[in-house]
């Protein structure tokens, strides 16, 4: 073994800034590090998944100004796990030189998603159908325009589920409101989609305009909540090229850099509508680690820092299988031996403390010879695994 021994100070290895400690941040700090790349990570909470896994942890929030330049300065670059920074605070850093990607105008774009289906739609991306909820009383006026039922969305902070409300009839207003935080929180209203299936494409650009575009795959919702992912999905090959040509429109209006989730309705006529686009690295995504030459996370850390892309060929048919916590309990796994032991299976456990009903604790992924296969041996796995321990008193 060859070791080097270097006197005076250490020298300062090349750090990505990750705003928000979750699951992605975690998954993205181990693509950092597979490169020789430091990650340094803010997050409210100590006892975040991504902690265990960076070498530089900052404690506190990324809504405050000041916390976010004291992290940024010991970052090369940074980069988001989340959509909920506010574009102004990134701007604020960018004003300051640094390097942040997505950038702000991005998440400007992205962020409120009436905004975001206003600029897809300008830029001519096939989106659902919606309109503004101007006031309380705008039922009426949704109504009328969008017929029954529509569905009633947050512009901003919603995500599995918990930003939307299907309205079935006049009796539903006052009870979406009231889910959604009240008209005062920006609420926009969405034509129902009749869909076929839904399926997602995972984009990366580079800060020059370079792409890799990953395959399109079947995404399948438990209570608006990303359950499984087929890989490839089972679509005809011109459905597919043109998921990928809409994704690619779709980051590319809104200058993205880095890993992009595009979420899409098949309508039953073969069209596609965009649902949803999300500036960082995604749930239909993850099964890339195993199925992917290049991770979508590797990818993305590549795109920040200008590095050359890697391939988005899939080594064979994946698919993915959310652990969707059922109660409120422990964080502590059962089952992990049983899932384990089944060949092929591949599992993930991001190490929440706590987990709650319809909470991500983790995920498997596993390949097959067909797509149908390594369903079947990812859902053997996950049912192994149980979230019910009591939380320790």
């Amino acid at each position: 073994m060859n070791r080097v021994f270097v006197q005076g100070p250490v020298p300062r290895l090349p750090t990505v800034g990750i705003i928000g400690g979750g699951q992605l941040a975690l998954m993205l700090a181990r693509a950092a590090s597979q490169l020789g790349l430091c990650a340094r990570v803010l997050d409210a909470s100590p006892a975040c998944p991504a902690r265990r896994e960076v070498s530089d942890f900052c404690e506190g929030s990324y809504q405050s100004p000041a916390t976010l330049s004291r992290f940024s300065k010991e970052a090369d670059v940074v980069t988001l796990e989340n959509e909920f920074v506010e574009a102004p605070l990134l701007a604020g850093l960018e004003s300051l030189g640094h390097e942040v990607w997505p950038s702000s105008r991005t998440m400007a774009l992205l962020q409120d998603k009436l905004v975001q289906k206003q600029t897809l739609r300008a830029a001519g991306v096939p989106v659902t159908d919606f309109e503004p909820v101007p006031s309380p009383s705008s039922h009426d006026v949704a109504a009328a325009m969008m017929g029954y039922p529509f569905v009633l969305k947050r512009r901003c902070l919603g995500y599995d589920g918990t930003g939307n409300f299907t309205v079935r009839d006049a009796s539903d207003w006052a009870a979406a409101l009231e889910k959604l935080g009240g008209h005062e929180a920006g609420l926009y209203a969405e034509r129902w989609c009749a869909f076929d299936r839904e399926l997602a494409v995972i984009v990366t650009r580079g800060k020059a305009g370079d792409r890799a575009v990953y395959p399109v795959v079947e995404t399948r919702q438990n209570d608006h909540v990303c359950d499984e992912v087929i890989a490839p999905a089972a679509v005809k090959e011109a459905i597919a090229e043109e998921a990928a040509r809409i994704a690619w429109e779709a980051v590319e209006a809104v200058d993205g850099v880095g890993s992009f989730g595009v979420e899409f309705f098949l309508m039953q006529d073969g069209r596609l509508l965009v649902n949803e686009m999300a500036p960082r690295v995604h749930n239909s995504g993850h099964y890339t680690i195993e199925a992917s030459e290049c991770s979508q996370f590797e990818n993305h850390i590549r795109a920040i820092r200008g590095l050359p892309l890697g391939s988005t060929h899939m080594r064979a048919p994946a698919a993915m299988v959310n652990l969707l916590a059922k109660t409120l309990s422990s964080g502590a796994p059962r089952g992990i031996a049983d899932a384990l032991a089944i060949p092929g299976a591949h599992v993930h456990l991001y190490g929440k403390l706590h987990a709650a009903p319809g909470r991500k604790m983790g995920h498997v992924t596993a390949l097959g010879e067909t797509a149908a296969e390594a369903l079947a041996i990812a859902r053997r796995a996950a049912d192994s695994i149980h979230f019910d321990q009591p939380i320790p008193a």
